[in-house]
């Protein structure tokens, strides 16, 4: 599989849709690419529908948000989030790391109500615009971090 190693993927997992993010292919701006729907028990099959999303999109990475709580303790999915991340690393062979995603929810949905989206209808949208913080996040970090 030919990879791009500035191109990311950026996942947000939840207990009934994943938002799904992608950056450009030099690493620079991220974007909603999908929301797929999960039903909480089919993981391998979940698993397999992500790993040929990285296969065709041919990226380089993936990030995948981790809940953590306000007082710096692991959230009750951080370790379900950790298992699947390595799974997915071990079915594509690309690094799969884990970025902290308190409030991307909370944010997403506040800047797609400013912009005058209503998240009632559009909750997929939701899932995609926090998967796209992660990314977003995560690519402005390797632009800081020096070499």
């Amino acid at each position: 599989m030919t990879v791009n190693p500035n191109k990311w993927l950026g996942i947000d997992f939840g207990l009934s849709r994943i938002g799904i993010a992608i950056s450009d292919p030099l690493g620079i701006l991220a974007r909603g690419l999908e929301t797929m729907r999960w039903n909480g028990q089919d993981t391998e099959g979940v698993l397999e529908r992500l790993a040929a999303v990285v296969r065709r999109e041919q990226v380089g990475g993936v990030i995948m948000g981790c809940p953590g709580r306000t007082d710096g303790r692991e959230a009750s999915l951080a370790e379900p989030i950790r298992q699947l991340s390595a799974r997915l690393e071990q079915l594509t062979q690309v690094p799969v790391l884990l970025r902290d995603e308190r409030f991307t929810t909370v944010i997403a949905r506040r800047k797609l109500l400013e912009s005058g989206v209503s998240t009632k209808r559009h909750k997929p949208v939701i899932d995609q615009a926090a998967a796209e913080i992660i990314l977003q996040e995560h690519l402005d970090s390797r632009r800081h971090t020096p070499s």
